[in-house]
């Protein structure tokens, strides 16, 4: 059976209506940012998104080619996380933010990222944006994508 983070770390996966602190380990995740609409069709957000899915999958399924990574065990891929967040321009509009500011979604900031083993090393994270990058796929800028380790942090997590 694969191992699934989700059912693994609930306390990190699962939300609910009540904000909680949750205490954060050092975890390892396929990182793309940029700015945009995330509704845009085939805009930044899109292809950045298809950037990671075939980072975070070529991982998945390495173990069916020749190159084994040490450590490796069969895992089911996490979800997308992201942290999202607008510069305030101060003017009002119909849909307003919880401080009145104007929602524009052209001007999105975002950080979007898929959790990794922690077999997965700078090395293999390397390995696996080649082998996604292949010029037989349809392009995309895979050179966006990057393995982050972030540390033990404390978050304050809700569900809006």
């Amino acid at each position: 059976m694969p191992f699934d983070f989700k059912k693994e770390y609930k306390d990190l996966y699962g939300t609910g209506k009540e904000p909680v602190i949750v205490k954060v380990p050092k975890i390892s995740y396929a990182a793309v940012r940029g700015q945009g609409d995330p509704n845009e069709e085939d805009g930044a957000y899109q292809k950045a998104i298809a950037v990671l899915y075939a980072v975070s999958y070529t991982i998945k399924m390495s173990y069916k080619g020749t190159h084994k990574i040490p450590g490796f065990y069969e895992y089911v891929v996490p979800p997308l996380e992201g942290f999202w967040w607008q510069e305030k321009k101060g003017r009002p509009a119909d849909k307003n933010d919880h401080e009145g500011h104007a929602i524009d979604k052209s001007a999105f900031h975002w950080i979007s990222l898929i959790r990794l083993p922690e077999f997965v090393t700078e090395e293999e994270f390397a390995r696996a944006v080649k082998a996604a990058s292949d010029p037989k796929i349809k392009r995309r800028r895979f050179s966006q994508s990057r393995l982050n380790r972030f540390f033990t942090c404390t978050i304050y997590q809700y569900d809006i």
